[in-house]
């Protein structure tokens, strides 16, 4: 039986979400994560909310946000962000940057250190693609990634290095073999990533509005996907600070849909989607 406090939603019906406390979730995220939620995403909004709220036995999201705004409540303000951030990703997306880096790029590293940062790595393929590719074209030379998501639960995920078949199957059937491991019994239908290339491979929470707090530099960095979500002057905040975390000379991947444009920046165009600090 249901208790019919006021404090506590029907299990089946849905929480209704008010269009000012949608534009209180807006807020939120934006002013925490620098994304820019459309008014079309109202519903997908309170859809993913709608199992915490009753998880946390609120009757209202108005409740919920009142509940995120004490100061305690670090942990659930991240849980929230977590809830919203989309995190679609798969193995080898957008191949040609990875063809790029390989066969235009690396020659130029072999027998040197190469520093890599995956910023906005999602649950890992990326960064796991990106170790695949630097082991083709550099052996298991001086190199390293680090990747950061701004999602906790997705670096867990990132640390975890297991992932269902399917995300690996545009892959290189070679890399597959050589880089993967075949999950079997309770992991049977899962690849694990060979722990050779994990331990090349350090995983952190970040906030892309703020620096690198370690002040770590990089010869690569890849943000693809990402600056499509944030208004102009957050991608300044943002561009300013990856900038400031290449190496002259450096390069920057962003996504084919993605460009530069409206921002103040020293980078040059490469090709499309790939742009270079000046050596001066």
């Amino acid at each position: 039986m249901l208790p019919t406090t006021p404090d506590v939603a029907p299990l089946l019906d849905s929480i209704p979400l008010s269009e000012n406390d949608f534009e209180r979730f807006r807020r939120f995220i934006h002013d925490r994560a620098g994304i820019s939620l459309t008014p079309h995403k109202r519903q997908m909004v309170s859809s993913r909310l709608q199992r915490r709220l009753r998880q946390l036995g609120l009757h209202s999201f108005s409740a919920y946000l009142d509940y995120i705004a004490a100061p305690q409540q670090d942990q659930e303000r991240q849980h929230l962000i977590d809830l919203l951030t989309t995190n679609e990703t798969y193995f080898y997306r957008e191949p040609a940057h990875f063809e790029f880096l390989l066969h235009d790029i690396l020659p130029a590293y072999r027998g040197q250190s190469l520093r890599v940062w995956s910023a906005a790595c999602s649950s890992g393929e990326e960064v796991y693609t990106l170790a695949m590719v630097l082991a083709e074209g550099l052996g298991m030379g001086d190199w390293q990634i680090f990747g950061s998501d701004i999602s906790t639960r997705m670096i867990e995920a990132a640390r975890e290095g297991v992932y269902p078949l399917e995300r690996a199957k545009r892959l290189p059937a070679n890399w597959l073999n050589q880089y993967c491991l075949k999950g079997v019994r309770s992991q049977a239908g899962n690849l694990l990533i060979d722990p050779h290339l994990k331990a090349r491979v350090h995983l952190e929470q970040h906030n892309l509005k703020r620096p690198l707090h370690t002040g770590q530099k990089f010869d690569v960095i890849f943000l693809r996907n990402v600056m499509i979500y944030f208004d102009v002057p957050t991608k300044q905040v943002v561009m300013d600070h990856l900038q400031q975390a290449l190496y002259p000379g450096g390069y920057l991947f962003l996504s084919h849909v993605e460009s530069l444009h409206s921002l103040k920046t020293t980078l040059e165009m490469v090709r499309p989607s790939v742009f270079r600090k000046p050596l001066n």
